[in-house]
């Protein structure tokens, strides 16, 4: 899997010849990578008498950090497998009506399943971020920065990834599914740029 690989390796995949692993996965691996941070944040704020009073808060947000960064992580090589799909799809043959046909069924199945996995992303790098702004008000102030770079980096994986939807939207027929689409993403994106520029203004604030 992606994610067991090492740096070097992914990277070099990466910047291959392969479409897959490409920018769906990176979107995944910058929201895990914005999870991790809450996390060290979280880790450096728990146990801390200066910040006994943001303890409960801080164990919350660690667990569900926790749980996003497990996610996302998953989602690193699902969405490479969700556009080898879409290329196996197109790889079908298409001589007789019929295989034709089948061909366009399972293309636009495939599209649609390499939609959703980078929405998923998009709804937890959101929420990665909403954590992130949250422990850099509360957390250890010497890890502000730390905090920051998480809700950056989260930021960065919800935008990529909500590339990703929006071209393999462009490829789809079911137009009710295309608006409920748009309509979801919408709605996850709001506030998410002002929560961003927030949370680096409140940082660079206290530094």
């Amino acid at each position: 899997m992606i994610q067991n690989q090492s740096v070097q390796d992914f990277l070099n995949a990466l910047s291959g010849k392969s479409p897959t692993p490409g920018g769906g996965s990176v979107a995944a691996l910058n929201g895990a990578l914005g999870a991790a941070l809450v996390r060290m944040v979280c880790n450096v704020t728990i146990g801390k008498k200066k910040y006994a009073d943001a303890e409960a808060e801080a164990r919350d947000i660690l667990q569900r950090a926790t749980d996003l960064q497990a996610q996302l992580t998953s989602l690193i090589s699902d969405d490479a497998a969700a556009f080898d799909k879409v290329m196996a799809a197109f790889g079908m043959p298409r001589n007789t009506e019929a295989e034709k046909q089948a061909r366009s069924k399972a293309i636009q199945a495939a599209f649609k399943e390499a939609t959703l996995v980078p929405l998923a992303t998009v709804k937890a790098c959101a929420d990665v971020m909403r954590l992130g702004k949250r422990i850099t008000e509360i957390g250890n102030a010497n890890a502000v920065s730390d905090a920051g770079s998480g809700v950056l980096t989260a930021h960065a994986g919800l935008r990529s990834a909500t590339l990703n939807v929006l071209i393999n939207l462009g490829s789809l027929k079911d137009k009710a599914f295309v608006a409920e689409t748009e309509a979801e993403l919408k709605a996850i994106l709001s506030n998410t740029t002002a929560l961003a520029e927030e949370t680096y203004a409140l940082v660079k604030e206290s530094l």
